[in-house]
């Protein structure tokens, strides 16, 4: 289903338009290198597409400015580095995760990520309508995603946040568990469910100029393979592993039986990814050469940029048969239509949306009602199976119609001219629907929506006490108990103590070596100024007031230093 960026649906509703201008359709993007860096954290879909999505905003966000949410300014450096290649003269601005507040004038917090309920308890302290946050779906099968969105059902979530559902497969995932949610809320708590964030359905991008075949890189793919130019190559970059995103062997027994019915033309099949382990290089070569001997295979590195070019330009058809619940979106046929490829997929997920009739096949899946794998959900939320079993048991009782596979294989391979209409059409599609430049419109429209449901709903904001928060409450509040006595220094006269004989500052910092633990709960400078404020008192020593004067700090950051300076002995009580 494709979405206009100026009518947004959300939940069946459709949104307002919203001005192309302004903060409020900016949001700060929550930074982690992990989110968005598959060359340096590992490919997985999740960095691969926020990658691709961090890109794309760069390239299309109709913004002032460029705000990064991050611990620190330095994490956001390579971000800098590629707005500057990307949109030169462009601002890039940090802003802590410490002083969340600093993103404004910009309003909204993208997190790339559907469980941001430590960022909703983040902003509680700052007043719930203090801002909006939205988040984004990407794997949802995962215990931590589903005990996820429980959590963020109970969490200061309000109706102008949002998670980007990516299909509507995923929208339907996410609404029943919320229901069975709501439902755990009426009839355990007899309360009233909280309002849902706003659920839209917002694919993800591809940049399609990324994904342009290059002739020769082609051609040096067919001559390794041994392909002549009336054999057909199908080919499928992904995760190489059968239990956590698609199980080669009914491929396999498809192939096999589409190339019996082709004397004097070959079927090869090229897999571009990576192995995580042995057994799931056995699975794949092992089964391939028992199951579809007379099929022509190989496997191309999906580390390698050179061999990702060769496979989308050396193909003939793009195939993604995915069988697992690991998948939600499938962005790899986007790449697939932007090289101009024909698409064979399973019906499945994301499919569903991105891959019209004119494209590619979709081949009919099935499973079992829900109820036939109940032991699958217990025995994984349990601790029993983990979650690459929980993955591969659902994925065994997940069909790929057979017969209809093979159909599709033939029709494909004798039809050239029909490769060709379907590679054309689909770079259309993907063009006019799936490139970043049309899908950041959709996101910026969904972020100004958002800003406006915070703004009308200003009243309905709550603040929370930022030392109270039920799931941070200070720790001298939720083990108050533990000590004598709790002390302020509103009243208390510090005096320095006899130095004789006593390291200085710099060795009792330099002995206890706080920084080895990479947290000091004061900057070493300030404890020093402190203690220098002290020893100029003299001997009368000072208070509160007059330490706060004498050494330029103020508040809680002066008594949490003067209990430290007890606690070591450089000052008394007077």
């Amino acid at each position: 289903m494709a979405i206009r960026p100026d009518a947004l649906a959300v939940d069946g509703e459709e949104m307002s338009a919203i001005p192309n201008s302004g903060a409020g359709r900016n949001a700060a993007i929550w930074y982690a290198q992990d989110g968005f860096d598959p060359t340096a954290k590992g490919i997985n879909g999740r960095r691969v597409a926020g990658e691709s999505f961090l890109k794309g905003f760069l390239r299309h966000a109709d913004v002032e400015e460029f705000v990064l949410l991050s611990h620190g300014a330095a994490e956001i450096d390579p971000v800098k580095a590629l707005a500057a290649e990307l949109r030169p003269g462009k601002v890039v601005r940090h802003a802590p995760l410490l002083r969340p507040n600093t993103i404004a004038p910009v309003q909204t917090v993208f997190f790339p990520s559907p469980n941001y309920i430590q960022e909703s308890w983040r902003r509680a302290a700052y007043g719930t309508g203090a801002w909006s946050i939205c988040g984004i779906t990407h794997t949802t099968s995962t215990h931590a995603v589903m005990q996820g969105f429980f959590d963020l059902r109970m969490a200061p979530v309000t109706a102008w946040d949002a998670v980007i559902c990516t299909s509507q497969s995923v929208l339907a995932s996410v609404s029943y568990q919320m229901d069975r949610i709501d439902e755990h809320i009426r009839a355990h708590l007899k309360a009233v469910p909280p309002p849902r964030p706003m659920l839209p359905v917002i694919p993800l991008g591809v940049h399609c100029a990324d994904f342009e075949p290059d002739a020769a890189k082609g051609a040096a793919l067919r001559a390794r393979l041994g392909a002549g130019p009336d054999d057909v190559v199908f080919t499928t970059i992904a995760r190489l592993t059968p239990h956590e995103k698609f199980d080669p062997l009914p491929i396999y027994l498809a192939m096999q039986a589409a190339q019996r019915q082709l004397p004097g033309q070959k079927l090869f099949v090229a897999f571009c990814g990576q192995f995580r382990d042995d057994y799931s290089r056995k699975v794949f070569t092992e089964g391939a050469a028992k199951l579809m001997p007379d099929v022509g295979f190989a496997l191309l590195d999906g580390a390698s940029a050179d061999d990702r070019k060769s496979a989308l330009s050396g193909a003939d058809v793009f195939m993604f048969l995915i069988d697992n619940i690991q998948e939600t979106f499938g962005l790899a046929p986007l790449e697939g239509m932007a090289a101009g490829l024909p698409l064979l997929v399973s019906d499945w997920d994301g499919m569903k949306d991105t891959v019209s009739p004119d494209v590619g096949f979709r081949v009919t899946t099935r499973t079992l009602p829900g109820q036939y794998y109940a032991q699958e959900a217990l025995r994984y939320q349990g601790g029993t199976d983990r979650y690459v079993q929980y993955c591969a048991s659902t994925s065994a009782l997940t069909e790929l119609d057979l017969p209809e596979l093979t159909a599709r294989i033939l029709q494909l391979a004798r039809d050239p001219d029909l490769r060709r209409r379907m590679g054309a059409a689909g770079r259309a599609r993907v063009q006019a629907l799936y490139d970043w430049a049309q899908v950041v419109p959709q996101m910026q429209a969904l972020w100004g929506e958002q800003d406006a449901r915070r703004t009308a709903s200003a009243t309905q904001s709550l603040r929370y006490k930022a030392d109270a928060l039920p799931v941070a409450p200070s720790p001298m509040h939720l083990f108050g108990s533990y000590p004598t006595e709790q002390v302020t220094f509103a009243k208390t006269r510090l005096v320095l103590a006899d130095p004789t004989e006593r390291p200085s500052l710099t060795e009792v910092l330099a002995a206890r070596n706080y920084q080895g633990l990479k947290r000091v709960f004061a900057a070493p400078e300030h404890i020093a100024q402190v203690l220098r404020a002290v020893i100029a008192a003299g001997p009368a020593g000072c208070d509160l007031v007059q330490l706060e004067a004498a050494s330029g700090l103020k508040g809680a950051p002066v008594e949490r230093i003067a209990i430290w300076l007890l606690k070591y002995g450089f000052v008394r009580r007077g």
